[in-house]
């Protein structure tokens, strides 16, 4: 087994991981999708990225990110759904990375290779996923609280637009990291399926978000072992292996 492949793994466990992890607070807020869009709003970054032989994820993150802060400041100023201030940015992404997006490597942006990541990548990616986890799970409660009513939130003195803010950020990163891996048109499921997955099979909260957790690392490692055996693209194996344990979720279901 090689050391190329080996750095794949780690990278593609704690990506998934985390993904799932975060995933399970975006499915309880009605949000699971937006990171589709968010996906698409990274094409330019991986196209510039890909013209210019840097890291695509690299790339992404100036674009998600000002994709995000852009989402935030709309909320605040129009009141209006978060999905559909989403699909207004997002749309402008896609479109503008279709002007310059270079064609023979458009499925590296579409559908992602883990399969290239460098250590150096690696070693970054592991510790910003790491610090997200961390991060994530310090507001979890917080972020729950909100979804459940934004005014107990304040009463209970909790600054409701800087916790969002940051649950944006979060989102923004993981979708930057979740590219590498599985491309820009595949990110939602990248946090939704496993989310999805440990509801099915959860009985509280503790176990539906460390199952998300569990599951999203499960399917990255299944889905590039499956690369290293098939040759297929390890994106839409981590995908389809993340949709089949859905689907065995739903017969054990709680």
């Amino acid at each position: 087994m090689g050391s190329q492949f080996l750095v794949s793994l780690v990278v593609g466990i704690f990506i998934g991981g985390v993904a799932g992890y975060l995933g399970s607070l975006m499915l309880s807020k009605r949000m699971a999708l937006v990171a589709g869009p968010l996906g698409h709003l990274t094409l330019p970054g991986i196209a510039l990225a890909l013209m210019y032989g840097f890291n695509v994820s690299l790339g992404a993150f100036p674009f998600v990110i000002l994709g995000i802060v852009l989402i935030w400041l709309f909320e605040i100023r129009t009141k209006l759904p978060m999905e559909a201030l989403t699909a207004v940015v997002f749309a402008f992404g896609v479109a503008a990375a279709f002007l310059f997006l270079p064609v023979g490597q458009a499925e590296t942006a579409l559908v992602g290779d883990i399969s290239k990541v460098r250590l150096d990548e690696a070693a970054i990616s592991v510790t910003l996923c790491l610090v997200l986890f961390l991060i994530v799970r310090r507001i979890y409660s917080k972020i729950v609280l909100i979804n459940i009513s934004e005014e107990l939130a304040r009463s209970d003195q909790i600054n409701v637009k800087k916790v969002n803010l940051i649950y944006l950020a979060s989102i923004a990163v993981i979708v930057a990291l979740g590219v590498k891996m599985v491309g820009g048109l595949l990110t939602a499921a990248l946090v939704a399926i496993p989310a999805s997955t440990a509801r099915n099979l959860s009985r509280n909260l503790t176990q539906y978000a460390l199952g998300a957790m569990i599951i999203g690392a499960l399917s990255s490692f299944l889905g590039i072992l499956l690369f290293r055996m098939t040759g297929f693209p390890a994106g839409p194996l981590i995908i389809l292996v993340g949709t089949f344990v859905f689907l065995i979720s739903m017969v054990f279901k709680r």
